[in-house]
């Protein structure tokens, strides 16, 4: 298993990347996404434009598409880090939390909870029920300094 130190890196690098939604992603809050194996990042996404693909989506899609045998194993290795709980629910695009299961990523981390009422701890329990190891509350303090201006307000199905 991946030290604190190392797993603090690689959300930081999620919410990094999170800055890079911005302003496109709006009303949607700007989130962050990788996906690790072997202590190694191999894929990143961001949410784009309202009625696009969110954060998690896009890091498998990029996963997908960089395919190499030298660093892409089986998605049962592959921890996703995500600074906002995956959504539960279908808008106008697919639900991130059943995406998540579908790919067979096993272990995921959150940052933290999607106050959003559609949401709200609903993602969490999705993943949970598959089977799927969830982490809550991995560089909360930084990614809700970002987030929060952006939580706020209710946003449309996205």
């Amino acid at each position: 298993m991946f030290s604190t130190t190392m797993q603090q890196q690689f959300m930081l690098r999620a919410l990094a990347i999170s800055h890079k939604a911005l302003p496109k992603c709006q009303p949607n809050p700007p989130v962050g996404c990788v996906l690790v194996t072997n202590n190694e990042i191999v894929a990143e996404g961001f949410t784009q434009e309202i009625g696009h693909n969110h954060a998690e989506i896009e890091a498998l899609k990029a996963y997908s598409s960089d395919m190499s045998d030298s660093i892409v194993g089986a998605m049962s290795d592959v921890i996703a880090y995500v600074t906002l709980e995956p959504c539960a629910f279908i808008g106008r695009t697919p639900a991130c939390a059943n995406a998540i299961i579908e790919s067979g990523i096993k272990h995921v981390i959150v940052a933290m909870l999607d106050p959003d009422a559609r949401n709200s701890g609903k993602g969490i329990s999705i993943l949970e029920k598959a089977g799927i190891t969830v982490e809550v509350g991995l560089c909360h303090q930084q990614v809700s300094r970002f987030l929060s201006p952006y939580l706020n307000k209710s946003y449309p199905l996205s």
